[in-house]
């Protein structure tokens, strides 16, 4: 005699709860979406679709999951009222007594309502709001994770180069989060020839939260990835023996770098450097070719500026009254290192410059040095004479003073 199967009775005001919840679980661990998400936004997206086929329920509308009792279940709040003008918020006393017999005019009774009685468009809405809630928070975490890698260094593969403009498109990937990033014309070292497909070092600048999703900004001339290199490449570096002070870079050209270690037995150049400079090549490779200049990094600014211009020999530093937060000095060398310690197009000085913060004055041994108190007097004459036409133009624009 055949087994007669006895089906379970469906509440039809109930979803099947089993398989809501273990799909909402299912699309959490598929997209690494943390627990918890999926259920707001799946909820969210229920209250919109039945908003979206009755207007006027407003915030009325509450929804009730258990996923215990394996329930989802929707309820519309309505006042028990005599005549009934809004039929989105309100229900007449013998409606309401039919559902609830202890009813009573100006009571909030609870309305459960047929979930499964959605119409076509009020699903395509539920839908569209689950999906924009998957999408939103993959997008949080890729935001979430590459934000923890603003100012590091990531290696990403050339996806597309567009020949009209020369910009790269690149591939990147931290933890288990891929983006894509674009590397623009003018973070480009100048020289540098990409192909698809192509592993690229680069330097990520900032991470920003966007309408399509995060922006990841990388570069091949910040400053910034010529010491992420060193990191790489110089265990003291990395684990803080030896500090790297200040960087100037002129990308695909040349930088200088200043190094230092409160350790006397260091030598922070020389770790830089490496066994018969075997370190700084591989950057120098890396960065196909770019000089790189490592000088000592010295409290002592006068110090400090003469090494900053080496190659060039420097017989003396003369540090000048500051203007403001500007700062400058006086530099003297001997008359044959004069071309070398401005160097060509003036780029060593002007490293020197970026790498110390000092605006440096140089000159050959043999011309006439004006008198450091007579530069003196008249950075003081200059300093007041800009105050004065700063306080005039104040006053000027309160009325003060009546316009010529």
């Amino acid at each position: 005699m055949a087994k007669r199967v006895v089906k379970k009775k469906v509440n039809p005001n109930e979803m099947d709860g089993r398989e809501f919840f273990e799909a909402i679980h299912q699309i959490e661990q598929e997209k690494g979406i943390k627990p918890g998400y999926m259920m707001e936004k799946v909820t969210q997206a229920l209250l919109s679709a039945y908003r979206r086929d009755h207007e006027g329920v407003g915030d009325n509308l509450v929804i009730e999951a258990n996923e215990e009792a394996g329930t989802v279940r929707l309820f519309l709040k309505k006042e028990v009222v005599e005549v009934v003008d809004n039929p989105a918020m309100e229900i007449s006393l013998e409606e309401a007594q039919a559902a609830l017999p202890q009813a009573e005019l100006g009571d909030t009774v609870r309305m459960e309502i047929k979930t499964r009685a959605f119409g076509r468009i009020a699903a395509q809405t539920a839908r569209q709001v689950i999906i924009q809630g998957i999408r939103e928070a993959e997008q949080g975490m890729i935001y979430d994770e590459f934000s923890t890698k603003e100012h590091e260094l990531l290696t990403g593969i050339v996806s597309r180069v567009d020949l009209r403009n020369g910009a790269v498109s690149l591939r990147l990937r931290a933890g288990d989060q891929f983006t894509d990033a674009y590397l623009g014309a003018s973070e480009q070292v100048k020289g540098e020839r990409y192909v698809e497909n192509q592993r690229l070092k680069v330097y990520v600048v900032e991470v920003r939260k966007a309408t399509k999703g995060p922006q990841v900004l990388i570069s091949r001339t910040h400053p910034g990835l010529v010491k992420r290199l060193f990191e790489l490449e110089v265990p003291e570096v990395y684990d803080g023996t030896v500090e790297i002070r200040s960087v100037a870079r002129e990308a695909g050209s040349r930088t200088k770098m200043a190094v230092w270690s409160d350790q006397p037995n260091v030598d922070p150049i020389g770790a830089c450097v490496g066994p018969r400079g075997q370190r700084v090549n591989t950057i120098v490779e890396e960065l196909k070719g770019e000089k790189i200049d490592i000088i000592k990094w010295s409290e002592d600014p006068a110090e400090y500026i003469a090494a900053a211009l080496s190659p060039a020999d420097v017989i003396s530093v003369e540090e000048l009254p500051s203007r403001g937060d500007a700062k400058s000095c006086r530099v003297v060398v001997p008359d044959d290192q004069l071309s070398l310690a401005i160097g060509k197009e003036g780029q060593n000085a002007r490293l020197a410059a970026k790498l110390t913060g000092y605006k440096i004055d140089i000159k050959p041994a043999s011309a006439p040095l004006e008198p450091l108190e007579d530069l003196i007097a008249q950075a003081e004459a200059e300093a007041a004479e800009e105050a004065l036409e700063a306080a005039m133009a104040e006053a000027e624009e309160r009325g003060e003073i009546p316009e010529e």
